[in-house]
């Protein structure tokens, strides 16, 4: 259920007031599930829902249920139809449609994407990279024009083509050989992560006969392209098998690898990076455990490097360094049992994982600190490249292998960027490379991509993405700190149009998430655009549950410590509009997934601060979902809330907290849920529950939507200008709430195109 936040033409005229357009559209009446009494017994407490029955997915009333929720959707907020055609023309306009990514070299090519005006997917290309010995001119990227094909140009895959006729399309993964002559790629067109693998041999651009069913993220082929790796999930959607077909055999042939029977246990995998060997990493929250296949053996199995008995929390890269196979290992506590919440790296020779955990000698490369939490490693053959987040950013710092674990160790440098709130993510460092490619962002930067030359240290930017009519100067982004009701400082970010004053007037829009340990981290975002030219105040809460400070801002946020993520969402609400940012009566609040169990919660403790609330994918029956393991992803969620089946005092302190269970008769605010019929994190029957019980008990008249999207999944619907419309969708919606939708006086024009 964990997923990451969201990312023109002359505007809509005001139209009539507010109150009027409210008084029209909720004359049409709100559908009325029948009550079916299902009661649940756990711990000796029964709870008794009356609409469980609504589940049935293939139940023909429910299906009718569902569409008639779409209908008072769409007629409770038909008046916003001219205000998001607005916001999705303003998108529209500033984004650069025919476009391209910078392409990145592997083993002989240029790999890079395009997309075009008009098309809702990218197409996925590359062109041939020549070697004269030059690293700098080897691997400059060459000069790709945005529409215009250049010499020795191949599709590999356009997805337009592979999505016509299909209700839905998404890439789950991509994976090339070695040798550069076969695309394994794998595609859903229902909307609900399970892929079909389909394996193109790019000399003659036919399939091959190789289809297998039922796929996960992530592929990888052998290095002699005779095998590929993949893997599968239960009925629980809970990936657990590693599996390996060989081409040319049937899929009812491949060969199970590994199969993990813990149904609290993720299965993943990943190459290391000389690709040598499939690191087999299976893990929750709390604890991990590495197993590692030799690519260069048909006949190998899969050897254990680290046990889950020693219950440490880790990520590994394998690196043959003087000679010596060595692994390089994240980790949160050492062998000898001192902790390291926020991560340390020690640099490990394989020979020692071979004895008892606690005797293994490791040597510190990066050691633990408070300030700063380490996120993982990549590798080049020449350079150690770390993933690290200081004062709430992301950022990376780099090191060259030579001395790694001696006295002789470099100091890690930091690429050196201007603002105080970005976000430098690497983006990509092939083994072979001297280079190692990183985007960076703000709430006011459009993504960059740099070039940093691991020798000299040298920054090279390779592209701006291109936004049109768009001034920076016009914005303002800046941290403010919120005080929980514990004392605790809570991270703010407000951003704003510069025209936009503490005067205590002002609309705005808090958003949260607060969970599964992931940060709101400074991100561009076009559709955001919209909402500032409109006078609104946007704020991202940084609530406990999320990553930004640490380990410990997580910790402080799960399990028996949730609701601190509810109440430092509300401390961040109270704290703006003592601060001016916002006038009391005009604020809204937005969360997605886990964020719209927080929306479901603040909806229950404090409806009152709310004008409006929008909840996408929201995760607001989490009692129930997790009291069941065969649902969806539900036993892996036992590290993040607890197991309620198990231990009576986790299943009350989240009957006390989740939003379904927690209706009250109160005035409730404004309230939308989006969802999707085929999403399998957050079932929609959540949100088709939810909406019902507020409906029946809420002592107010402001109208509580859902709106479904019948062919969609946990993102919605797919393609780029459906992604769009959803957007408009959203700040519609809340902009219709607080009335501002009009743009300011002092926005900018956006460009006609």
């Amino acid at each position: 259920m964990s997923d990451p936040m969201l990312s023109a033409s002359s505007p809509a005229e005001p139209g009539p007031s507010h109150r009027d357009l409210t008084a029209a559209t909720t004359s049409a009446p709100a559908p009325v599930a029948a009550k079916v009494p299902t009661e649940r017994t756990h711990h000796g407490d029964t709870f008794t829902d009356d609409y469980e029955w609504l589940r049935a997915k293939d139940n023909p009333d429910v299906l009718a249920h569902l569409r008639a929720e779409n209908e008072y959707s769409q007629a409770v907020t038909a008046h916003q139809q001219p205000l998001r055609d607005a916001i999705f023309s303003e998108i529209k306009a500033r984004t650069e449609e025919t476009d391209l990514s910078v392409p990145s070299r592997k083993r002989g090519w240029w790999y890079f994407t395009r997309s075009a005006e008009g098309q809702q997917y990218t197409v996925q290309c590359r062109v041939p990279a020549a070697t004269t010995g030059d690293d700098v001119a080897d691997w400059t990227p060459p000069a790709i024009e945005p529409g215009q094909p250049i010499d020795g140009e191949e599709i590999l895959l356009d997805g337009n083509a592979e999505a016509e006729g299909q209700p839905f399309f998404s890439l789950g993964g991509m994976a090339i050989s070695e040798d550069g002559h076969l695309l394994a790629y794998a595609v859903d067109n229902a909307g609900d992560e399970r892929f079909t693998l389909r394996v193109k041999d790019l000399r003659t651009g036919e399939l091959l006969p190789d289809t297998v069913d039922n796929v996960f993220y992530g592929l990888a082929f052998s290095p002699d392209a005779e095998r590929i790796y993949y893997t599968v999930v239960d009925d629980s959607w809970r990936p657990y098998q590693v599996k390996v077909h060989t081409l040319g055999t049937a899929a009812s042939d491949d060969v199970v690898l590994y199969e993990e029977a813990d149904p609290g246990m993720w299965t993943g995998f990943e190459l290391s990076p000389d690709r040598t060997e499939l690191l087999i990493q299976v893990g929750n929250s709390e604890y991990a455990e590495t197993h590692s296949l030799d690519l260069t053996d048909a006949a190998a199995r899969p050897r254990l490097l680290i046990s889950r008995e020693a219950r440490l929390l880790h990520g590994m890269d394998p690196l043959t360094l003087r000679g010596t196979r060595h692994y390089l290992i994240t980790h949160n506590h050492t062998p000898g049992g001192d902790a390291a919440p926020n991560n340390m790296v020690s640099l490990v020779p394989a020979t020692e994982l071979e004895r008892e955990f606690s005797d293994q000698s490791w040597t510190t490369v990066l050691p633990h600190a408070d300030d700063v939490k380490i996120e993982g490693t990549a590798l080049t053959h020449t350079h150690l490249l770390v993933v690290l987040r200081r004062e709430t950013t992301e950022r990376v710092q780099i090191l060259p292998l030579d001395g790694l674990g001696t006295a002789a160790q470099a100091e890690p440098v930091e690429p050196a960027f201007d603002e105080e709130l970005y976000t430098a993510a690497l983006a990509g460092a092939d083994f072979e490379s001297p280079v190692a490619r990183l985007t960076y962002t703000s709430f006011l930067t459009p993504p960059r991509v740099y070039d940093y030359v691991l020798g000299t240290g040298e920054l090279l930017l390779r592209k701006e993405t291109p936004v049109h009519g768009y001034d920076a100067s016009e914005y303002v982004a800046e941290r403010d700190w919120a005080t929980a009701a514990d004392g605790v400082r809570i991270p703010v970010t407000i951003m704003r149009h510069r025209s936009v004053t503490a005067d205590g007037t002002n609309p705005a829009l808090v958003y949260g998430y607060g969970s599964y340990e992931m940060s709101m981290d400074p991100a561009f975002g076009i559709p955001r655009l919209s909402v500032l030219d409109r006078g609104v105040v946007f704020v991202i809460a940084h609530v406990r549950g999320g990553g930004e400070l640490g380990r410990q801002w997580y910790d402080d946020g799960k399990k028996l410590r949730k609701k601190n993520t509810f109440t430092d969402f509300i401390a961040v609400t109270e704290h703006i509009t003592r601060a001016g940012w916002a006038a009391p009566e005009r604020i809204a609040a937005m969360g997605g997934s886990a964020g719209g169990l927080l929306m479901g919660a603040v909806a229950n403790l404090a409806p009152q601060l709310y004008r409006a609330i929008l909840a996408q994918v929201p995760f607001v029956d989490n009692l129930t979902s997790i009291l069941d393991p065969d649902l969806p992803l539900s036993a892996l969620e036992w590290e993040e809330w607890g197991n309620p089946i198990e231990d009576a005092a986790v299943y009350e302190y989240m009957k006390s907290y989740s939003p379904y269970q927690n209706i009250a008769a109160v005035p409730y605010p404004k309230i939308a849920a989006a969802t999707s019929l085929n999403d399998t994190r957050v079932l929609y029957v959540e949100p088709a529950k939810w909406v019902q019980k507020l409906r029946e008990v809420t002592t107010g008249t402001e109208p509580i939507v859902m709106k479904i999207e019948m062919d969609g999944g946990h993102g919605g619907a797919s393609g780029r200008y459906e992604g769009w419309k959803d957007r408009a969708w959203d700040y519609a919606y809340v902009l219709d709430a607080l009335e501002a939708t009009a743009r300011l006086s002092t926005a900018s024009d956006v460009p006609t195109r």
